[in-house]
């Protein structure tokens, strides 16, 4: 962290120049200078007084966001394949988030693992062949550009209907892939 930086930028978002900052601290001019350009590091008695004059505190002051990553390529998805299929987790560690997207290829045939009813709801979009979604053993067709959403309090999985393979995206809520 950049501490005088930050202070600077503090100092200015306040409109207040260095000279007034330091009225406020009972400090100088030229210490507050040194601050701000790294020269010298306050005692935290000092800069709990500065950031007091900045309308600030220390739990603030060094509070870091971290930055939301927002797009993601497909070498950061984690796949998993098996007897024909293919999951491809397109948000890498959504199982942390509210919702979990997956991108699920069935080989002609094949069919997703059935998973056993629980919390939630799932949606789903077709993006390539036919496929069945089952749920509570009653079977709903879906073919390319048509959507599924549904509550997973039944058993339930995918089968692919078609000669080719089929492709959905997947997305489960809360996570549960």
């Amino acid at each position: 962290m950049e501490l005088g930086a930050k202070l600077r930028d503090m100092r200015q978002s306040k409109n207040l120049t260095q000279e007034e900052l330091a009225d406020r601290c009972e400090l100088t001019k030229g210490y507050i200078s040194q601050l701000e350009n790294d020269l010298t590091s306050p005692s935290i008695a000092t800069l709990c007084d500065l950031l007091n004059a900045l309308g600030s505190n220390l739990s603030d002051f060094f509070h870091e966001e971290s930055e939301e990553k927002i797009v993601f390529g497909e070498d950061e998805y984690i796949e998993k394949q098996s007897d024909g299929m293919l999951f491809s987790w397109v948000i890498p560690n959504a199982q942390k988030n509210m919702m979990e997207p997956v991108l699920v290829m069935l080989e002609a045939g094949a069919s997703t693992q059935a998973d056993f009813p629980h919390e939630g709801e799932e949606f789903g979009y077709v993006l390539e062949g036919k496929i069945a979604v089952v749920i509570g053993g009653k079977r709903h067709e879906a073919k390319k550009g048509e959507s599924f959403y549904y509550t997973a309090t039944k058993e339930h999985y995918l089968v692919n209907l078609g000669k080719g393979k089929a492709r959905v995206l997947w997305v489960s809520t809360p996570p549960n892939f």
